[in-house]
């Protein structure tokens, strides 16, 4: 596999609290959940795949260790308060990526941007993914509405109203601009606050009406199990 300039971080840290099951050990296609993002994110050809999981989960930590003995580009960073949110997780994942860095200079010159990706848009695809890398912009998000049935079908409206649509992850972001922003990441507080302050020219959207779909209480789990996304 050819490496191109990226890395990736997987935010996989989160407790599922809502849906009250790991949703990172949602079945598709007869694997994990974690395990079909893991095979997108290595898609892209990045240098590394930083997976930042939960502390004190075993099932998690064995859904993917077959992917850090089999792959090398492939990390974990264990998140020891999960708790306090998702900043945190963004947090933990870029200092793991600066070690990578630092230890794997000059190669990791090369590196120019980072994907972030989330574990539960489950219609999320590699061609999405391609999209966000090929743009241009100092940031380079998600554009989506929030998560409706599609029976309601208002969701390509809602991408036209920019109070209603998220701009969000996957996103690929400059690699030195989001060491910079490293140190205001914390507890819930990630991204979304800084990219909005962001000048129009710095940040450049790609529409996925799919990606609304993520997966937080047992209803939406339900309606994507009937809609064949995740297995039954």
């Amino acid at each position: 596999m050819s490496t191109q300039d990226h890395g990736v971080i997987l935010l996989a840290s989160g407790l599922s609290q809502r849906l009250g099951y790991p949703k990172q050990l949602l079945k598709k296609n007869d694997a994990p959940l974690i395990d079909y993002m893991l095979k997108l994110a290595l898609a892209t050809e990045p240098q590394v795949v930083i997976v930042v999981i939960p502390k004190d989960s075993l099932l998690i930590a064995d859904a993917i260790k077959k992917w850090v003995i089999k792959e090398p580009k492939v990390r974990t960073v264990i998140n020891p308060s999960p708790e306090t949110g998702m900043g945190h997780s963004l947090y933990l994942g870029v200092e793991s990526l600066n070690q990578f860095a630092r230890s794997s200079a000059p190669t990791s010159a090369l590196m120019k941007r980072v994907l972030i990706m989330g574990i539960d848009q489950v219609l999320l695809d590699e061609a999405h993914l391609h999209q966000l890398l090929t743009g241009s912009a100092t940031v380079v998000a998600s554009r989506y509405s929030s998560w409706q049935c599609l029976d309601n079908d208002t969701s390509n409206s809602d991408l036209e109203n920019p109070s209603k649509a998220v701009v969000g992850l996957p996103l690929v972001i400059d690699y030195p601009r989001l060491k910079r922003w490293q140190s205001r990441l914390n507890g819930d507080k990630g991204l979304r606050h800084l990219i909005r302050a962001l000048p129009p020219a710095q940040l450049q959207t790609i529409s996925n009406p799919q990606l609304s779909y993520d997966i937080d209480t047992p209803e939406q789990l339900n309606y994507a199990k009937a809609q064949g996304w995740v297995d039954s």
